[in-house]
């Protein structure tokens, strides 16, 4: 009888499929002359088709942080695409610097959101990907970035803005086709005076909006490299990055079922 059991369990473990390798690989593409540097991140071994996630780097540029976040997505079973904002090897080496490379979108959100649908386009040709259930997320300016995104319709199931600035010149005139979340440090200084406005316009065009904020966060708290020193504006916070990232998590769960 034990043996029979036995063979029964191994069999059963056997016909469980392997877990997939997550594949990746850096992407030159195109937005006019600016040539951009991309870094694609999916689960190999399957046919079935996968939603696919859009992510946009923080301030600084094209990393190491956002190619982590695309394979962490991947691991989730999504194809996922960071793309790049600023060019191919243009990475900030310090606050100035980045604030000058963000600040160029800032005031050009029209020329903010053709670099984001660029970077989108590249998403779609990626392997597996559903053209159906498109996601965005990003950090910071990136953050920014896909709530420019929504605003302007781009037909996304969903976008998630973890820390990024919530004003825009450009305010949504209808309905996003596109949920939104927005996972904000309710300590966070630099944002707290556009989280008003925002709502209001969210409520103006009547979207499908939620607004998350994190006891104790300031700004950046997803940032490890932020350090914990909440006096300077932005630092880590371990649970506010953990609970916004499981919050992000949900969020598509509901929009790609």
């Amino acid at each position: 009888m034990k043996n029979i059991l036995l063979a029964s369990v191994l069999a059963a473990v056997a016909a469980l499929p392997a877990h997939a390798l997550i594949k990746t690989r850096a992407v030159e593409y195109k937005d006019g002359d600016v040539v951009l540097q991309g870094w694609a991140a999916w689960e190999d071994g399957f046919k079935d088709t996968r939603p696919g996630i859009l992510v946009v780097h923080e301030w600084k540029g094209h990393g190491p942080y956002a190619r982590k976040r695309a394979e962490q997505l991947a691991k989730l079973g999504y194809t996922a695409f960071a793309l790049d904002m600023y060019g191919k090897g243009v990475y900030a080496k310090d606050h100035e610097e980045a604030g000058n490379l963000a600040g160029a979108f800032f005031g050009d959100r029209p020329a903010m959101r053709r670099r984001a649908l660029a970077g989108l386009e590249q998403l779609k040709k990626l392997p597996f990907v559903d053209q159906g259930k498109l996601g965005a997320i990003g950090y910071c300016f990136g953050g920014t970035t896909v709530l420019e995104l929504a605003r302007a319709g781009t037909p996304l199931k969903g976008v998630a803005s973890f820390h990024g600035n919530l004003a825009t010149s450009a305010p949504a005139t209808q309905t996003p086709s596109a949920s939104i979340l927005v996972l904000h440090g309710a300590d966070d200084s630099f944002v707290n005076p556009s989280v008003a406005p925002f709502i209001e316009e969210m409520r103006k065009v009547q979207a499908d909006w939620q607004l998350v904020q994190y006891g104790g966060a300031v700004h950046s708290f997803t940032v490890l490299e932020a350090g914990t020193d909440t006096a300077k504006g932005m630092a880590y916070n371990k649970e506010a990055d953990k609970r916004s990232w499981n919050a992000m998590r949900d969020f598509f769960e509901e929009k790609f079922k």
